[in-house]
């Protein structure tokens, strides 16, 4: 096989239709848009989601829930990620961004109880649930703010 021998599968390439262009073309006159009505003219063409006056279904189904603006972002982490990515016993919020646990910037970095810790770790500049707190402190690590 030679690169000026390559050549794209049988029906994978198929030239574009031109329209307009006589009626040899089969494609002329009308350009392959039918006669009159609104789809047969330039810019005519319905709404997305317009149901020909039926109410859309966007409208039919129910509203549900809320989300607040104020709300922020939150990112969670387990104590079993803690311990994976402890640096000399210290995690923090860089340490986290660094090993790609936490993307972007959130506002807020939540330590939640789940998973197992087994050794000292001290956690520095994160939120720290009621459980974790105890699992930390548990296993001889400390929660600095």
């Amino acid at each position: 096989m030679k690169l000026n021998s390559i050549q794209p599968a049988a029906g994978s390439k198929t030239a574009r239709k031109r329209v307009g262009r006589g009626i040899g073309s089969g494609l002329g006159k009308t350009a392959g848009r039918g006669h009159k009505g609104q789809h047969s003219r330039s810019g005519g063409y319905r709404k997305v989601g317009f149901e020909g006056g039926q109410m859309p279904l966007q409208r039919r189904l129910p509203k549900r829930g809320f989300r607040s603006l104020n709300r922020g972002d939150r990112a969670e982490i387990t104590l079993g990620m803690l311990e994976s990515v402890a640096v000399n016993g210290l995690v923090d919020i860089e340490i986290l961004l660094a090993h790609r646990l936490v993307r972007g910037t959130p506002d807020r970095i939540k330590v939640i109880a789940t998973g197992k810790i087994e050794s000292a770790i001290t956690v520095r500049g994160l939120e720290v649930s009621a459980g974790a707190r105890t699992a930390i402190e548990a296993a001889g690590g400390k929660v600095e703010a």
